[in-house]
């Protein structure tokens, strides 16, 4: 990736040595069993480990599962390597330590083609994510942290593939680039390829589309491709079909206007409205919403609102059928956001409308954010054959769109060609 100044995996001979490999395996759980119920960034790791493996390295991984704000998620790593143990279709080791005394043990043991998983990296107090916000450490001072003070010393590389925590400034995914000699994985490269295509050389017309609940998002996204000329065109959804409806005057009714001020998204009407004055041939909103009445979905349009006692909770038959006809003519697409509560089948007809218009289009398709993701193989069969790439990402990806350097990518570009 020259255009990036980063190094990759193929420029360092791997054989016999030891390397510090940090993937983002950090999967959804079953509440009740906490078992794992969605392997895609699992899957997506396989290559890197693959290659390094076949290289002759001997790896140590480090992942995390979980997070402060998530803490019913934060558990052991077992269960991951078994699943990447039967992918790999070789045993990964578990040590249930991160960096102490047993971890070090397992490290050193390791021959060569071999790999160990440690232990989740978020049991250490310096991983966590509330931790980052208050100490707020940079890359230089991360070298004398627990993690990278006790487990560099035993390694020749270090291998970056965890683009999806990207936006972390954390010892796992920054501190060892000051000390080792790091290059990004497969999965990392794949992924800032398929971004950087879709911000920088898109195939015209290009086409965004953006829903969803978690606005923030998609309203710093909207900004940053607007100005560069990403977006040719924005189709929104989901409440940002919503909040660029109510900039352009529109009344929903007492409940939804409501639920949007008990969430303080009401505060984004009015940077809508700049961009509807601004970039109003751009905008693509929807003409019709579907709400629940009696058990039974009920659509209506612009002109047949307000519905007072409504949540607006899909996008009606009328805006599909737009969408459609748009998405069909694209030259590349990126959907972030579904564009309604997909997961409740009185609503789901939207996204999983667009979704699959997005699967059969012939333009460069790429899926990014939890949601979204989970509702292509939800919605979309065999979607990962229909999609041209699927994100791992979430926050970092819209970071990354949103045109904020991200932390790891700043420390593979410092630690460029460093041997």
């Amino acid at each position: 990736m020259a255009d990036l100044r980063i190094n990759t995996i193929d420029d360092f001979d791997y054989q016999g040595k030891t390397v510090i490999l940090r993937v983002d395996i950090n999967s959804p759980l079953d509440p009740s069993t906490k078992q794992i119920v969605g392997e895609n960034r699992i899957n997506k790791s396989i290559p890197t480990l693959r290659a390094l493996l076949d290289k002759g390295a001997k790896v140590a991984i480090l992942a995390h599962q979980g997070d402060t704000l998530d803490y019913h998620n934060l558990i052991p790593l077992a269960e991951h390597a078994k699943r990447l143990s039967a992918k790999l279709g070789k045993p990964i080791r578990y040590i249930d330590d991160v960096a102490g005394p047993a971890a070090q043990a397992a490290i050193k043991a390791l021959p060569p083609g071999e790999a160990v998983l440690l232990g989740n990296v978020r049991y250490l107090t310096e991983e966590v994510s509330t931790f980052e916000k208050a100490v707020k450490l940079t890359p230089e001072q991360m070298v004398d942290c627990y993690l990278v003070r006790q487990l560099a010393p035993l390694a020749d590389y270090y291998v970056n593939d965890a683009f999806a925590a990207a936006h972390r400034n954390s010892p796992s995914m920054v501190g060892f680039a000051e000390v080792l000699p790091t290059a990004g994985g497969r999965q990392l490269v794949a992924e800032v390829q398929a971004l950087h295509a879709i911000m920088e050389n898109p195939q015209r017309p290009s086409v965004f589309v953006l829903g969803g609940l978690k606005i923030s998002d998609a309203f710093g996204m909207i900004r940053q491709v607007l100005e560069n000329g990403s977006a040719d065109k924005i189709l929104t959804g989901g409440v940002t079909g919503i909040i660029m409806s109510i900039a352009q005057g529109q009344s929903f009714g007492k409940q939804q206007e409501q639920f949007l001020k008990d969430r303080s998204l009401d505060v984004f009407v009015e940077p809508a409205r700049e961009f509807m004055e601004k970039y109003k041939d751009r905008f693509v909103n929807p003409t019709d919403f579907a709400y629940e009445r009696d058990g039974t979905r009920v659509e209506c349009t612009l002109e047949e609102l307000p519905v007072d006692d409504a949540l607006y909770l899909d996008i009606g038959s009328q805006t599909i059928a737009r969408y459609q006809a748009v998405i069909a003519n694209a030259g590349t697409i990126f959907v972030n956001g579904p564009m309604g509560a997909y997961e409740n089948p009185l609503f789901e007809q939207g996204t999983r409308a667009i979704w699959n218009a997005i699967a059969t289009s012939p333009g460069y398709s790429v899926v990014g954010g939890g949601d979204s993701v989970n509702a292509a193989t939800s919605l979309v069969e065999g979607a990962e054959a229909h999609f041209d790439y699927i994100c791992t990402a979430g926050g970092a990806m819209v970071r990354f769109l949103s045109g904020v350097e991200l932390p790891l990518i700043k420390a593979l570009k410092k630690a460029y060609r460093k041997v």
